[in-house]
């Protein structure tokens, strides 16, 4: 029989000393808690990250292919893409799909309000599958009667609360140029991304507009969007479709082209790693605090087991038995209390937020199950490593005045 760890289980279990079952039951809260509000800061954090980068990803794509020149303005130079830069999206294994589009500056004038955007020509083979979500009204262009899609449009939620549109309503935009054109559109569709630099920037219409007011070619566009596969590739990918474009083009990551939101999710990983170690430390303190207390009111006990034969190290085994099984207990409860709480907001969204400064109106939650193991091994390992520093008070303690001790 393993004596020390029958003598643990005993002073564990059946421990009647009031005092050190307060500071125990402390110190399996404060793991517990500990742990919890670490998966919850993990998941929250991972949820905030997906979330946030699949929006703005949705809709700008992840690369952008475009005309190499010192153009800076929203109205790109126009090209025709060669059949070799198209070939080589088409096998590129890491592509999603890819898709043409330019853009124009515009000012809508309806309802005695003025809006600056930035129209967004699209054609045919243009992804509904991300507008289709957010759409909150009506239906995306149809491109089966080009005639027709040319005088469609789909606005913002955003757009259309500050110019007081609805689906169907009609308006006449007046593009930016020299001389200025002017064309007439009827809102077929209102979506909602929940990022306002998208959501007041961007409308969505027929290519072929852009087309005619500059008087380009039915080839030419203003740039190519590509999705791909595995968005923490995006870099790898990125240079390597530079690699293979033809010396006129150049290629821009979604992540260049919005630094500011990518910036902001960054300093999210630095908040969440301080956040981790503030809780783990709370956590080892409470075990040592609730070790050192044990010890010392068990002075007599390991005066005696220590004028019995037992060595310093048997002693020093019994409380860290002791303390692993406090801290057992506490993650045990601290991954009821987190992976409950994780399931509840994400199946319930009960936890509410401001979609104007977060970009959401729920808090989101995406757990891995890797990383909530990896965090109960890290707090089980470090636990260990420091509980040894207290047990290590059991050496200096003389059995004579151990025994004396009260």
């Amino acid at each position: 029989m393993n004596t020390e760890y029958f003598i643990a289980g005993r002073i564990a279990i059946k421990s009647e000393r009031t005092f050190s079952k307060l500071i125990v039951r402390i110190a399996i809260a404060g793991v517990m808690l500990s742990l919890a509000v670490m998966i919850l800061s993990v998941g929250i954090i991972n949820g905030f990250k997906t979330e946030i980068q699949e929006k703005v990803r949705g809709y700008l794509g992840d690369v952008r292919i475009f005309k190499f020149d010192l153009n800076n303005s929203f109205e790109m130079t126009p090209f025709v893409p060669e059949a070799e830069t198209i070939n080589g999206l088409k096998n590129n294994k890491d592509v999603e799909y890819y898709q043409p589009y330019a853009t124009k500056p515009a000012i809508i004038s309806v309802n005695d309000e003025v809006e600056g955007v930035n129209f967004k020509g699209i054609d045919k083979t243009f992804n509904w599958k991300y507008i289709s979500e957010h759409l909150l009204t009506g239906r995306v262009i149809n491109f089966t009667d080009s005639a027709q899609a040319m005088k469609e449009i789909m606005i913002s939620q955003f757009t259309a609360n500050r110019l007081k549109l609805k689906s169907g309503d009609s308006f006449i935009m007046n593009f930016v140029q020299n001389p200025p054109r002017s064309r007439k559109f009827t809102v077929v569709g209102i979506y909602s991304v929940g990022v306002e630099e998208i959501d007041k920037g961007f409308v969505l219409g027929d290519l072929n507009v852009i087309r005619r007011l500059n008087n380009w070619s039915p080839d030419e566009i203003g740039a190519i969007e590509i999705r791909i596969k595995d968005f923490a590739k995006l870099k790898l990918v990125a240079a390597d479709l530079y690699k293979d474009l033809e010396v006129n083009l150049k290629s821009e990551s979604v992540s260049e082209f919005f630094p500011a939101i990518f910036t902001w999710l960054s300093l999210l990983d630095v908040n969440t790693r301080v956040l981790l170690i503030l809780m783990m430390i709370v956590g080892v303190i409470n075990m040592i605090t609730a070790l050192l207390i044990m010890i010392l009111e068990r002075t007599n006990m390991i005066g005696m087991l220590k004028a019995f034969g037992m060595t310093d190290f048997g002693v020093m085994k019994i409380f860290l038995y002791n303390a692993i099984y406090l801290v057992g207990i506490g993650l045990l409860l601290g991954n009821l209390l987190g992976l409950g709480l994780a399931f509840l907001q994400q199946y319930t969204h009960l936890f509410k937020l401001d979609q104007g400064s977060y970009y959401l109106s729920y808090v989101p939650i995406q757990l891995h199950f890797s990383e909530v193991l990896l965090l109960n091994i890290c707090t089980v390992l470090i636990c260990f490593v420091v509980l040894t520093l207290p047990s290590l008070l059991v050496s200096k303690i003389s059995p004579l005045k151990a025994i004396r001790f009260k």
